[in-house]
């Protein structure tokens, strides 16, 4: 995901000027929950890579130490002060407490997945550590799925960048895998919602029958 109002240029002034620390930091901040375009800067590492500018093996390094720490930082956080929050905001929106807590069972279930492929769509990449931190998955499987994931996604986005980046231009390979995590994350809401919408549809015809 990234912020419109943080252009592609002002991410590669700043990946110039600050270099790995800029990689760890805008990857790590944003896999903590905060809106930050962490796939980009990801993207712009590897570019930096493949000119040269920068070491391919650093840039990669970067990238996963980066996600995997800010990961667990979100996890962190989703564990020790995010169910509150939950409650809080389903009061504000009307949201039975029942309904929450279903929510977080069913996340539960596919915690795991949600960790690991969760890297590759669009938002859930931000809030996939603190959900995991709020569902209360145990520490040992996150860190693994964290890590592991972390590691393919990192590896798939540098080597993208750093191999391609000298032939497809920047601004479109953004757009490209931009587009792939807006399609992953329909395809991921399309999921979880038409189970749901096909159970109250039962439920609607077995209440008129």
């Amino acid at each position: 995901m990234s912020l419109e109002f943080v252009s592609l240029e002002t991410i590669q002034l700043i990946a110039n000027k600050y270099g790995y620390l800029a990689i760890f930091l805008g990857i790590a901040l944003e896999n903590a929950g905060v809106p930050l375009p962490g796939e980009t800067v990801t993207l712009v590492g590897g570019f930096l890579a493949g000119s040269g500018e920068l070491l391919y093996r650093y840039v990669l390094s970067c990238a996963i130490i980066g996600a995997v720490f800010g990961d667990s930082c979100g996890y962190l956080l989703g564990k020790y002060g995010g169910w509150p929050l939950m409650l809080k905001l389903g009061q504000i929106f009307r949201i039975k407490e029942e309904k929450l807590i279903d929510a977080k069972n069913q996340f539960s279930k596919n915690a795991a997945k949600a960790v690991f492929f969760g890297r590759f769509i669009t938002l859930l990449r931000i809030f996939a550590g603190p959900l995991a931190g709020i569902a209360q998955m145990p520490y040992w499987k996150f860190l693994l799925c964290n890590a592991s994931g972390a590691t393919i996604w990192a590896l798939t986005m540098v080597s993208l960048s750093f191999f391609l980046g000298q032939v497809v231009p920047l601004e479109k390979l953004v757009s490209w895998v931009a587009q792939f995590g807006v399609a992953a994350l329909v395809l991921v809401v399309a999921w979880i919602l038409i189970p749901i919408w096909l159970e109250s549809l039962k439920k609607g015809k077995e209440n008129t029958g």
